[in-house]
């Protein structure tokens, strides 16, 4: 299991309260899943749910997640694999003029 940097972003950051933590996992999922126990109120802002009969997750189309600055998007999505010393950083939609 690898011990990683999480980094959050605005919205995400004031709702844990905090701007980063340690964290473990094997996958991006298993970390988001860790995050997601500790801070219940960020379940539904990274996350939707699939078939309203499943309880499937799936990732918000409008959050990012990168993993040393690479977007999971373009790695292997939520089952991308980790290592010690990863940097993840959740970044939520933001706008501004």
């Amino acid at each position: 299991m690898a011990e990683v940097k999480v980094k959050l972003f605005a919205n995400l950051r004031e709702a844990a309260g905090t701007p980063e933590l340690p964290l473990s996992g094997e996958k991006v999922i298993d970390v988001l899943l860790s995050l997601t126990d500790k801070y219940p109120a960020l379940k539904y802002v990274i996350f939707e749910k699939g078939d309203e009969k499943s309880e499937i997750l799936i990732l918000c189309g409008s959050i990012n997640i990168l993993i040393n600055g690479n977007n999971i998007r373009h790695l292997e999505g939520l089952e991308t694999l980790l290592k010690d010393s990863d940097e993840i950083g959740i970044l939520p939609p933001v706008s501004g003029g």
